[in-house]
């Protein structure tokens, strides 16, 4: 057996009047991210790292911008996807751990619902399943609120 780890990043802009979906919780918010699919920036960075983890390549590889399929797309249903192409590969998903950065709103309150999302759909329990927010203090896009950035570490043992 061998272990791997993979880094998952992920950014995208804030537009007016759009939902906001983190980990597959619709947070209440005066702008959206923009996107192809639902521009979950959490959930892509968590996919991006798997997909990194087991050698697969990336989230635009399998999920392109550019194919109608997509558009609109759940994306914990192409996380629900990364993972059963990650386990058929041979890989047993061991832990997950992902930041999301932006100024607001406060990703606490929504904290335990998200990891509760992402524990159902990687197969994993709760303690091997992390996210934490931080902001950017004014700095960068993140920083001014003018989007959401996050970076996601997975780890998989082959077997």
């Amino acid at each position: 057996m061998s272990v791997a780890t993979g880094i998952g990043y992920d950014a995208h802009r804030f537009a007016p009047g759009g939902r906001l979906v983190l980990g597959g919780v619709e947070i209440e918010h005066d702008a959206g991210l923009e996107g192809w699919s639902d521009a979950d920036v959490l959930t892509h960075a968590v996919i991006d790292a798997l997909l990194g983890a087991a050698g697969l390549g990336d989230v635009g590889q399998h999920f392109p911008d550019d194919d109608e399929r997509w558009r609109d797309a759940d994306s914990l249903e192409l996380l629900r996807t990364v993972v059963a192409q990650v386990v058929a590969e041979g890989c047993a998903i061991r832990h997950v751990d992902v930041t999301v950065v932006l100024e607001a709103p406060r990703l606490g309150p929504h904290r335990d619902a998200i990891r509760a999302n992402l524990s159902r759909v990687l197969g994993l329990a709760l303690p091997h399943v992390n996210v934490k927010a931080t902001r950017g203090e004014g700095m960068g896009f993140a920083g001014r609120g003018e989007g959401a950035a996050a970076l996601a570490v997975a780890t998989v043992e082959r077997t």
